[in-house]
């Protein structure tokens, strides 16, 4: 830290992303998070069963549920405050976000009849265990899930994902032979794909509705007797396209070829827009002076999973450019981080003291 002196109010956001926690590795990052919420007047700071840091404030029946993630991807960046922005891994992604969801809720105490569940949920960057593992254990009247839209726009909806394998087999054929090589198999399947992904995205403009699949990797091999060659793919998924549909466009463009679904696919997300959530953040952004937007994202977030089943308003809020995730100059601004946290108290307290009505 090279500024003179920390100010208290960034003291979770700065001890958080201190605690370098990539994905699998959180528990010491959880352990400090629970704490912190303990001197921050929390009722009650655990780390759960799946290593999730969870903070309860209230003890109404009433449930608003802040979700964020705290791991975050491999790399660690040397944590620094320089004029005003905070260099570190997980400053955007999403360790800003959760911080801010921390304080808010600090500031704004307990309130009757409410409680507010703060998890900082592990394994968002892999399969969402922690997520997976919160999802049936608390029936929110509001969801907010902690990832990085910029202070003053507030995330709707995310799509979804799948991966597969293909795998092609064929008798060895000498070179000179006419047949073609199972790579080159392989390599004309993907152009299949593409080619359908450009026919289902005509007249698709906004990148939300588009399918857009990506080739991960490409192997190949044989035994003396049989070749082989694979692809490995993943896919984002408009609302309109679920899993069980793109396998079966894949199965059919694969052809002979073998398909494998690898891992759980996730279902495209889009909130409403007319919800109490959605128009207390709108004021509490307008309050604070900014202009309001909305964003649609290409990618998915642990909003696809528990909003869903939840079945309640939700939307991703938080602090910090996206376009930062992952990237080895991650940081954040220390004013967005404190915009950010005063509009969370601003659209807390309203839809608390409104009874969610």
């Amino acid at each position: 830290m090279t500024d003179a002196a920390l100010a208290p109010e960034l003291e979770t956001l700065y001890g958080l992303v201190s605690h370098f926690s990539p994905t699998g590795a959180e528990r010491p990052a959880a352990d400090w998070l629970a704490a912190r919420c303990q001197q921050l007047g929390y009722r009650r700071a655990y780390v759960d069963e799946v290593g999730n840091a969870v903070a309860l404030m209230g003890s109404g029946p009433r449930q608003i549920v802040l979700l964020g993630h705290i791991d975050t991807v491999p790399g660690e960046i040397p944590v620094r405050l320089e004029d005003g922005v905070l260099y570190g891994r997980g400053s955007v992604d999403a360790k800003g976000p959760l911080a801010a969801f921390v304080d808010a809720a600090a500031r704004l105490g307990p309130v009757p009849d409410w409680q507010l569940v703060v998890v900082g949920a592990v394994d968002e960057e892999g399969d969402s265990r922690g997520a997976r593992h919160v999802a049936p254990r608390y029936q929110p009247e509001y969801a907010l899930i902690g990832e990085p839209s910029g202070w003053e726009r507030v995330t709707l909806g995310y799509k979804g994902s799948a991966w597969s394998r293909i795998t092609v087999r064929q008798p060895l054929a000498h070179t000179a032979g006419q047949g073609g090589s199972a790579p080159e198999a392989a390599v004309a399947i993907w152009g299949r794909v593409l080619a359908w992904a450009k026919d289902f995205n005509a007249g698709r403009e906004r990148i939300f509705e588009q399918v857009s699949p990506s080739l991960l990797g490409l192997a190949s091999g044989d035994d003396g007797f049989e070749a082989w060659a694979q692809l490995r793919l993943g896919v984002r998924l408009p609302p309109d396209l679920d899993a069980p549909g793109w396998y079966a466009a894949l199965g059919e463009l694969a052809g002979e070829a073998q398909v494998e679904q690898l891992g759980t696919p996730v279902p495209a997300y889009r909130a409403e827009k007319n919800t109490p959530l959605v128009r207390a953040f709108l004021a509490g952004i307008r309050k604070r002076g900014g202009k309001p937007g909305f964003v649609l994202k290409s990618g998915t977030a642990d909003l696809n999973l528990v909003a869903p089943r939840w079945n309640c308003p939700a939307v991703a809020y938080g602090p910090g450019d996206s376009a930062l995730d992952h990237t080895p100059n991650e940081h954040i601004s220390v004013v967005e981080y404190l915009c950010a946290v005063e509009v969370l108290v601003a659209a807390l307290d309203a839809l608390l003291n409104a009874g969610g009505n």
